[in-house]
């Protein structure tokens, strides 16, 4: 099957600051949040951007042997659901983590996979690390790993989709997150 393209706002080839490890940033183009003070409002206009092939993407991570990632960051990578859940199924047969930023929390993200929104349960699927919820500006924080609000949660999707609620995901005890052969 071919791989949808996707509308980005543009790549990031190394972060340390978007998920564990060093990992390449996918900003997705398009988001319906529209989050007071968002860190990306040039993100939010579904219209913006440029359209990339995954493919590209894919030959960039192949030539960084240092990544141990990928992020999909937004704008709101569940607007493109489908295109970057097969993007992510590619991710993952090279052994590489998944973390996914979403305006959306895990239980909204539930529910509308349940209701069969498009791509919504196959993006999930492929995530490890979901940071969840809107961006609130009243609680914005520098010192919260990972997250720009401290109503923002770490998930570790599988554990929350076996336990059929929210876990969160520990960076203190669950460092063997990255340990993944490529």
């Amino acid at each position: 099957m071919e791989m949808k393209t996707l509308r980005l706002a543009g790549v990031m080839r190394e972060s340390i600051v978007d998920g564990p490890g060093i990992r390449m940033t996918v900003f997705g183009q398009g988001c319906p949040h529209h989050c007071k003070g968002c860190h990306n409002p040039e993100t939010h206009d579904p219209a913006g951007g440029y359209i990339s092939h995954p493919e590209n993407i894919l030959k960039a991570i192949d030539r960084n042997p240092l990544l141990q990632g990928v992020t999909f960051s937004g704008g709101e990578p569940f607007f493109q659901a489908e295109a970057f859940a097969m993007l992510g199924a590619e991710i993952k047969k090279k052994g590489l983590h998944i973390t996914t930023y979403s305006g959306y929390t895990f239980e909204q993200l539930i529910e509308g996979a349940k209701k069969g929104v498009p791509g919504w349960n196959e993006l999930l699927s492929v995530t490890d690390l979901l940071i969840d919820g809107k961006f609130v500006l009243e609680e914005r924080s520098l010192n919260i790993l990972f997250r720009g609000s401290k109503n923002q949660r770490l998930v570790d999707v599988k554990k929350s989709i076996e336990a059929g609620e929210a876990v969160l995901w520990n960076p203190e005890t669950e460092s063997g997150v990255l340990r993944y052969s490529k």
